[in-house]
Order: structure tokens, then sequence, then C-alpha cells
């Protein structure tokens, strides 16, 4: 079973003032290569002069998240919204580490959050359990600065190690993860403007490249407080600012349902 944490890096002092740390969230479908692309990530920002933390969802240590590792491993079964609600508050165990880790000017980049919550939920297809009722109790999490999504076909990703030996990973789950996750980039919500697509099916070099170019201008601004353009699911340019402040997970405006009417995956 993989550990929570990956490899400690001593605090450095930062080579310029910066108003807060960046939070960056790694996610793909199983076997993706999240947690090799999530070390090298963080490696490479601190060989930079940044200070960085790594963190991984679920958190298996605490005592929510050994009764999720107990179900990911088949040991134990829950009623589907039971499980997600475990799920969820294992991230809102984290919330005042992150938020204290931000504030201290240290980046997290973290494997998978509260995207993979609601998205592997709703990949059931639980007609009880809507991608709508899965976000509910994510509302007033941090918000990411950024989500990687990692893409890769379900037939690549079964070929890969390890593939099958979890509840999630089978290829019909994986599919439907995958098609919640594409779809995601085109919303009209804070989720459209935050996921960028990689894709995954190239060399563990040429995706951490690719990685690092969309990451790296997102930290800076970050880091600096700057204003920067963007454009939601809609199209209608926006201005936003990262301020000290770590932003906040917020409702939907309207229903996946109504949101994703019309995006072919």
């Amino acid at each position: 079973m993989a550990t929570n944490t990956l490899p400690e890096r001593p605090w450095q002092e930062p080579k310029q003032p910066i108003v807060r740390g960046a939070f960056i969230v790694m996610e793909g479908l199983d076997r993706a290569g999240k947690t090799t692309q999530v070390e090298k990530l963080a490696n490479a920002l601190y060989e930079s002069g940044r200070n960085v933390e790594t963190m991984r969802f679920p958190d298996r240590t605490s005592p929510i998240g050994m009764m999720i590792s107990n179900y990911l491993q088949s040991k134990s079964e829950m009623d589907d919204h039971v499980v997600h609600l475990l799920f969820s508050a294992n991230r809102w165990e984290k919330v005042k580490h992150i938020n204290d880790t931000l504030a201290k000017g240290c980046t997290i980049i973290c494997d998978r959050y509260y995207y993979s919550g609601m998205v592997y939920s709703a990949a059931k297809r639980n007609p009880n359990l809507s991608i709508d009722w899965a976000r509910a109790p994510e509302v007033g999490l941090p918000r990411p600065d950024m989500v990687v999504f990692l893409n890769l076909s379900t037939e690549e990703a079964a070929k890969r190690g390890g593939f099958g030996d979890e509840k999630y990973e089978t290829s019909e789950m994986q599919k439907n993860v995958r098609e919640n996750f594409v779809a995601l980039k085109d919303i009209p919500a804070d989720e459209g403007q935050d996921l960028q697509v990689i894709d995954a099916g190239g060399s563990v070099e040429e995706v951490g490249k690719a990685i690092w170019s969309q990451v790296v201008p997102r930290v800076e601004e970050v880091e600096q407080g700057d204003f920067s353009e963007s454009s939601t699911g809609n199209d209608t340019a926006e201005r936003r600012k990262f301020g000290k402040e770590v932003r906040k997970v917020q409702p939907w405006n309207d229903s996946w349902e109504e949101m994703t009417t019309g995006i072919v995956n």
C-alpha cells in the first residue's frame, strides 16, 4: 500500500517575498502516473528555490483514512453514500493544515483531491448519487489554484503495472471516470477554469515537461498575488486575483446536467 507522504524537503529561505504558496492538484485515472509526476514536480519546484510539501488523498493514516483503505482493498463493504462522505471527511480533516502551509509560503502539490471524490462516486452510475450530490459536501474546501488532469485512455491505463489491485480499478469504472473528468474542463464553473488537461501517454520526461510549462506560471502568479486573465467555461473573460487568502470551493449555479448538455467527450 502506498504511503501518504513523499520525502520531506527542509525549509529554505525564499529568494524573494511571496504572498503565499500555491495549491496545485494532480488528478487522473488510476495508473496514469500521478504519484510519479507529483514527486517530479515537487522536486523541481524545490530545486528552483521554493518550499514545497506533497499530500495525497485519501490520507490513509487517519482513522477515517484507514476505513477508506479497507474499503478500497475490498476488506469491507459500505453504501456508496457512506463511503463518499468518508472520502469528503478525509479531505476536511486536512483543511487547517492546507491553509496554514500555504499561508507560510509553502506550495502544496496534492495527489488527488475533491475532483476525484465527486467524479469517482458519480462514475458508479448509482441513480441516487449524482455528481451534484457528490460535490455538495466539498463546498467550502480550499480551492486549488490549478488542477492538472493526466489524460490517459482506459486501455493504456489497464496495461500499466498494478492495475486491478483495488476496487475502482476496472475498465468500465475508469471509462466513466475519464468521461466525467473530460467534461469538467468545459463546464462554466470553477472546475472549468482551474482544470488543465495534459496528455499522459508520453514518456515520464515528456509528461513532466508539459506539466512544468503549465504549472510554473500559475505558481508565480500565486506567489506574487498577480491579476490573471482567465476564461470561464462559457468563454466569458474574467479578472481574478490570487490573494493571501486561499479561495474556497463555491456552490454551482447550475446542475451538472444543465452544464454538460451538448458536451462531447
